[in-house]
Parts: C-alpha cells; structure tokens; sequence
C-alpha cells in the first residue's frame, strides 16, 4: 500500500489518535445525506401526487421503492468492502445518491422520479452498515458507546432540521426542491472520503478479494422482498388470491433465500449472509428486535406526516416545525444514551426505548381535532427519546458477541433486517389506514377531515404501539448469560 492510496496505517500515523474520529465523521456525512433522502421525501408525497396525478398505492412507491432498493442492497457491503476497498466503496455510493438526487429533482415523469429514488435507496443501503463496522472494529470497548452516541446525535441532527427546511421549501418551490437538499451533503462527502477514508479500514475484509458476488443470493432477496411488499399492496384490493400468491411468492423465495445461503457457504464460497451470525443468542434476539423496531418506525415515519397534513389538515411547513424540537431532543438523547451504553446493559436500554416508542405511539390516541398542537409535539418528542434509548444500544448489544471476521456481516444482516422491517411497515401503515378509513366510511381522497378519519389513524398508531411492546420481549433476551 503506498502513500498515493493511503492505507488505515497510514491515516493513524499522519493524524494521530484523532484519526478514527475523523473517520467516523467523513462517513457519517454520507450516512447523513442517505438518511435525509430516506425521510425527508414523506414531506414532498402529497405535492407531488397531486402534480403527477398519482393515487396512494403508487405515490406510496416513492418511499417503498427507496425501503426495497436499500433494504437488498445491505447485504452487498460486505464484498463490496473486500472487492473494492473502503474510499472506492464510499465514493462510488454518494456519487449514485447524487445522481439520484439530482435526477429525481429534474424528472417530468413520474418512472423517472421512481428511477431516481431506487437509486438513491440502492446508495443508502450500501453506505448505512459502514459506520457500525468502523466503531466496532476501530475504538476500544469502552468507547464504542460514546462513538455510537455521537455517530448517531450527528445522523439525527439532518434529518431533524430536514423536515422544518423542507416543509418550507415545498411550500416556496415544490416537491422538486427536497431532491436537491442531498447535493450539498454528498458533494462535502466525496470530499472527506478523498482526505480520511483509507482503501482499508478497520473491520478488514470477510470475502476473498477475487470472490464472486452472491447473485443468487441477491436476486430472491430482491424476489422475496418485492413479492412481500406488492402482496401487502394487493392485500387492500380486491384480488385476495393474488395477494395471498404474492405473500406465499414472498415466503418461498425467503426460503429459498436460506437453503441458497447454506450452499453457498458449504461450497467455501461467499454467501451473501452468513447465517453462522445466528448460532449466537444475542445477535439472533437483535435481529428480532432490529426486524419489529423497522416495522413501527418506518411506518410511523410515513404515517406522522400524513396524519398531521390529511388527518389535522396542517401545512407541509407545520408539519417540519412540529417536529423540529423532537429531534433535536432526539440528538441530545442519543449522546446522552451512548455513553450510559458503556457502562449499562444494553438490554436495558432497548427495552426502556421501546417502552417509550410505545407510548408515544398510545398516546396518540388521545389527540382529537380541537386538541392543542403542542400536545402533539411532546408526544413527538416521548417517541424521539425513545428511540434515543435503541439507536447507540441495539446493534452493540447484538454485536458486541461476534468474533472480529463476522462483524461487517453482523452490520449488514442486522441492517438488513432492520430495513426489510422498515419497508414491510410503510406498506402496512398504508394498508391498515385504508382499511380503517373504508371502515370507518371515510377516505383521504376526502378533502374534509372528520373525527372518524382520525379514529382510523388511532388504529394505526394501536398498531405500532402493540408492535413495539411485542418487541420488548425479544429485547429482553439480549441480556447476557451468567458466566458467559
């Protein structure tokens, strides 16, 4: 390794013990600019349905379309990490997540647009494990808390100012103006990765360097997910047979998914998950938990701002200042929880956190169409706080037991399923409001909103409620065992 493509070694020597810190943050720009076109485009759905006239099973795309391209392309991290080194790896996805951005800004036509968000999701999946690797593998044991807490104050902060600007922007220029907010964010990211992300780094790789890509393993992982999704759409329809295809579709293909892992791995190859992660308790109970926590979180994050802008008629701009000061608190709480993870039982932590999910989620269902806005903001911010708890704690607590080689296959697995979670609970947000809404003789074609609109919302937000309690059984296994 020379000095022109400079290695970890290298790096550490040039800029001291400082180093891994500058490392965390040149990545945690990207992971930044991933995350904001992850979220902030939920701002944009209704503007943007309206121009391309657009009903909700397909302006839903733009978001689930993300959630399918991201939550695959986790699983490539790994060999792409081996076969391509850090900097080419890192570079190579906020050049795609810019392109995305750009594009996605630019389109008259609503594929394009689509186009354009899958590959922005295809981007953000591959740059989201990095981070977890670099902590874990670059920062002693008793740092590794306080890393992720400072990791994750610095992520939230973006996508917590994201929507306020947003929401602004929409209102002053349109839907087109949130495509463009990534640029900056992954212009400042090619730049850092040119002046502290090494060609190697810390976690190493875990796939031959000539291995061949598992494409059979990526392609049912795509089949099983896009069956699993497009039959949780179907479910809403009237062709009941076709859903309960596609949901069996989604099964065998995940089926078939693990058989193909398996004899991949007893051939010596490179399977694209390496199912030895879940002969370790932990990490198989934080997979539980990762897969549930995805499901009520993405799906909250579609379902608040169109329950604040359909169900309580709110401004787009209203929307991004009700939830300002929850994730600003959600900053500070991270930070906070990352150094009480050095030295509590994550266990702990991920169970307070869902406790607290839950109960903003309950609580929810107090609101009523002449409640005060503020009531809304402090429910906001009991969930933000909540998720403070489980960000730092959730993947140290399942990770922290893998051997050294396993844990860039360990960030992808775990983020993977975290994701599949995330993009299955957008959808069934979707389909479980509609369903209510029919119910309840309502529907969000509906310009006036009415109380058993939002009856159909509190039914929903019952859901994630009840989803985040079931999670809290798993979190409890994450304890480790007498002795061990």
């Amino acid at each position: 390794m020379t000095d022109a493509v400079p290695s970890t070694q290298t790096l550490t020597a040039r800029y001291g013990t400082r180093y891994r810190w500058l490392l965390l943050f040149s990545v945690m720009v990207g992971v930044m600019a991933s995350i904001m076109s992850s979220t902030i485009v939920n701002v944009a759905i209704p503007g943007l349905s309206h121009h391309f006239t657009l009903g909700q099973e397909r302006a839903q795309w733009v978001s689930s379309g993300f959630m399918v391209a991201m939550t695959v392309s986790m699983l490539t991290t790994p060999w792409l990490l081996a076969r391509y080194g850090y900097r080419r790896t890192y570079v190579g996805t906020m050049v795609l997540l810019l392109a995305g951005g750009i594009t996605g800004g630019v389109a008259n036509h609503f594929p394009l647009v689509l186009a354009a968000r899958v590959a922005e999701g295809l981007a953000a999946g591959v740059v989201q494990p990095i981070p977890a690797i670099i902590i874990l593998r670059a920062f002693e044991p008793h740092e590794q808390g306080r890393a992720s807490g400072i990791f994750g104050m610095g992520v939230v902060l973006a996508p917590a100012i994201g929507p306020s600007i947003g929401g602004v922007l929409v209102d002053l220029f349109g839907w087109r103006s949130i495509f463009f907010m990534v640029v900056p964010f992954c212009l400042a990211s090619i730049w850092l990765a040119y002046r502290f992300v090494p060609v190697t780094a810390p976690g190493g790789a875990t796939a031959a360097r000539g291995a061949a890509l598992d494409w059979g393993g990526v392609a049912l992982g795509t089949v099983g997910t896009l069956c699993l999704l497009n039959g949780l759409v179907e479910l809403r329809g009237d062709a009941p047979l076709q859903a309960a295809a596609l949901l069996a579709g989604a099964g065998l293909a995940f089926g078939a998914f693990v058989a193909w892992q398996r004899r991949v791995a007893a051939a010596g190859g490179a399977p694209l998950m390496n199912l030895a992660l879940f002969h370790h308790r932990q990490f198989a109970m934080g997979s539980v938990v990762a897969f549930i926590y995805g499901t009520a979180l993405f799906g909250s994050t579609y379902l608040l701002p169109v329950y604040m802008q359909v169900g309580l008629q709110l401004s787009a701009s209203h929307v991004g200042t009700i939830l300002l000061p929850a994730g600003i608190v959600l900053a500070f709480a991270i930070a906070l929880v990352g150094r009480l993870a050095d030295r509590q039982p994550t266990w702990l932590l991920v169970s307070i956190g869902l406790a607290l999910l839950a109960l903003s989620f309950a609580l929810m269902l107090v609101l009523r169409l002449d409640s005060a806005i503020w009531l809304l903001a402090v429910f906001a911010v009991i969930g933000r706080i909540g998720l403070g708890f489980i960000l730092p704690s959730l993947n140290l607590g399942a990770m922290r037991p893998l051997e050294k080689p396993l844990i860039p296959q360990g960030a992808s697995a775990i983020n993977f399923l975290r994701m599949l979670g995330g993009a299955a609970g957008v959808s069934l947000c979707a389909i479980v409001l509609e369903w209510r809404l029919a119910a309840h003789g309502d529907s969000l074609a509906n310009p006036a909103t009415s109380a058993a609109r939002l009856a159909a919302f509190d039914e929903v937000f019952a859901l994630l409620a009840a989803l985040c309690a079931l999670a809290m059984c798993a979190a409890w296994q994450l304890k480790e065992k007498p002795g061990a």
